[in-house]
């Protein structure tokens, strides 16, 4: 279900570790709205209001005690160190948004997910018991796949690509991605018609010696 994915490897397909098999074909493409990803995933603006409410605080204390300006002073490093940690939540969405590529094919869920620790996870549409979708006024959403009961992964190793708060099952998501509903559209048409597709496996066809010896 997993695999290991060298960044360094040449994908013989953008986003996929091998060639499709022979049927297959890529449906939708796509990434994570880096922005959307920072404030969800990343929680940009609680931990911003966190550090404003910090300098608040500090502020409120020592205006009774000092002057304006000192009180200020005493405050604003609050300010700094919150501007320095959402620079890097930045950094982080924007790095974690680029390194990652959705593929949904007529068979399966593909992710190639990780920045520093690159996997793919492979999800046949056989393996989802069923998608659910939230969808932001602006478009973006997350599609969020609840796998078969056999299927086990790991929270840590997909976040932020997963449903949130969701440890004890862990459901891969496809979070904030842009035009979510057209995309949810589209999974859940082929996802439909690749169940109710029978499988047909095929078996070594008796020749004609062996006929004629019957």
């Amino acid at each position: 279900m997993t695999e290991n994915h060298d960044d360094f490897a040449f994908e013989p397909v953008k986003g996929l570790p091998e060639t499709p098999p022979e049927g297959e074909h890529i449906l939708w493409q796509g990434r994570p709205d880096w922005w959307a990803l920072t404030r969800e995933s990343l929680n940009l603006g609680w931990v911003s209001a966190y550090f404003v409410a910090l300098a608040l605080w500090r502020f409120g204390m020592l205006i009774d005690q000092v002057s304006l300006a000192s009180a200020f002073a005493a405050s604003f490093p609050f300010i700094v160190l919150g501007g320095i940690v959402a620079a890097l939540l930045l950094l982080i969405g924007v790095v974690q948004a680029r390194s990652t590529v959705y593929t949904i094919t007529n068979r399966r869920v593909a992710m190639r997910i990780g920045a520093a620790l690159t996997v793919t996870l492979n999800l046949p549409f056989t393996k989802i018991a069923r998608a659910d979708l939230s969808l932001r006024r602006n478009g973006t959403g997350t599609i969020a796949l609840d796998p078969m009961d056999d299927t086990q992964l790991s929270y840590l190793v997909c976040w932020p690509h997963v449903r949130p708060w969701h440890i004890r099952k862990t459901k891969p998501a496809l979070r904030c991605i842009p035009e979510a509903q057209t995309v949810a559209t589209l999974l859940a048409e082929a996802a439909e018609a690749r169940v109710s597709t029978p499988e047909v496996n095929r078996t070594g066809m008796p020749t004609k010696a062996h006929l004629a010896a019957e």
